[in-house]
């Protein structure tokens, strides 16, 4: 089978992935189309699906019609009911959760599956890369749970899933559970979120330990809620939740995507807090008042008696008040000349 070079395979897609995203067919059917000579490039049959291809630039021809445009990526969440598989096709003939969407005008696929007796979410889109990114093993998005179990697990237990608890598909790996709430026939329901996504993981963990699980309910994948959405109901994400799940691929941990970064504007100062207090002091506290005293260098005034007998001192240029036993309470004697400033009596006539 032939091989392509790197050059070859710069800036393409494999052909099967370009017809499936286009929504012509799943994966594996559009191999199928391919090797059996329904599928032309620039007019020239080929029969590998991994035939690099310029979705753009190259005229794809799937029997015998031109392939659309892709459509626009969409993306929605599903209160997924018991009774139905996520899968298309069934060999038994059992509903699957796409006769719940109705007529959609772009074909959408489930994003991970959800077994035939479990509710809650479940994610749908035709954005194939970040479907595949969000299943993958080494991406470890949260799944959260909400299971009803046999009995009420020991604190030992409840550690034991934590750490890990070993299947006969290998270990589970580290997770998080609580016990959520007692029933009156002796069980409980538990909240446990797992970063896996091996199959019935969480029935097989609970059935080990003795613990069997008799309903269990997804309450968020990738930290897409509900958000009140009923049985069998679909909402489409909003930007905010799209935007979470491109972070929670690139890297960034559940509690940290979605979090917006503070901007500052370039140019524009914050005032300071104390500062803005301060003034708003000032401009409460009103006019400041008019003082009364004689302006500075001018001419003095008499004391009365009764500053002088309250020890007070006048304005500046005044006499000051009298101070001691035996002090008169009448006004002082006029200065002599020359004593004052200017040769002038300081209180006194000229």
């Amino acid at each position: 089978m032939r091989e392509w070079t790197e050059a070859e395979l710069e800036g393409k897609q494999r052909l099967a992935k370009v017809m499936a995203a286009r929504g012509i067919a799943s994966r594996r059917a559009a191999e199928v189309m391919i090797e059996e000579g329904l599928v032309s490039v620039n007019d020239t049959v080929v029969h590998h699906p991994g035939y690099p291809v310029d979705p753009d630039k190259d005229r794809i021809k799937v029997d015998g019609k031109v392939l659309k445009r892709a459509p626009r990526l969409v993306y929605y969440v599903l209160n997924k009911p018991k009774g139905y598989i996520t899968g298309r096709d069934d060999p038994k003939g059992r509903a699957s959760v796409l006769d719940l969407l109705g007529q959609l005008p772009e074909r959408v696929e489930p994003v991970g599956r959800l077994d035939y007796n479990t509710e809650g979410v479940l994610l749908l889109t035709n954005d194939g890369p970040l479907a595949h990114k969000l299943t993958h093993p080494s991406t470890g998005v949260p799944k959260r749970y909400m299971a009803k179990i046999y009995r009420t697990p020991s604190a030992s237990t409840l550690a034991r899933i934590e750490r890990g608890v070993l299947l006969e598909d290998g270990p589970t790996g580290p997770c998080k559970v609580r016990v959520m709430e007692s029933t009156d026939a002796g069980n409980c329901w538990v909240e446990i979120t797992v970063t896996e996504g091996r199959n019935r993981l969480v029935r097989r963990l609970f059935a080990s330990l003795g613990h069997p699980v008799a309903k269990l309910r997804r309450e968020s994948f990738a930290t897409i809620a509900l958000r009140d959405l009923e049985v069998g109901q679909m909402r489409p994400l909003t930007g905010e939740e799209i935007g979470r799940l491109h972070e929670l691929v690139e890297g960034i941990s559940p509690g940290e995507a979605g979090k917006k970064a503070k901007k500052s504007k370039v140019g524009f100062a914050k005032a300071d807090p104390k500062w803005i207090e301060k003034r708003t002091r000032k401009q409460h506290r009103g006019p400041k008042p008019v003082k009364t005293g004689p302006p500075k260098g001018g001419r003095g005034q008499i004391n009365t008696g009764q500053e002088a007998k309250a020890g007070t001192t006048g304005p500046k240029g005044g006499v000051p008040a009298a101070k001691g036993p035996g002090t008169s309470t009448g006004p002082r004697p006029p200065t002599p000349p020359g004593k004052g400033r200017g040769g002038r009596g300081n209180g006194g006539t000229p």
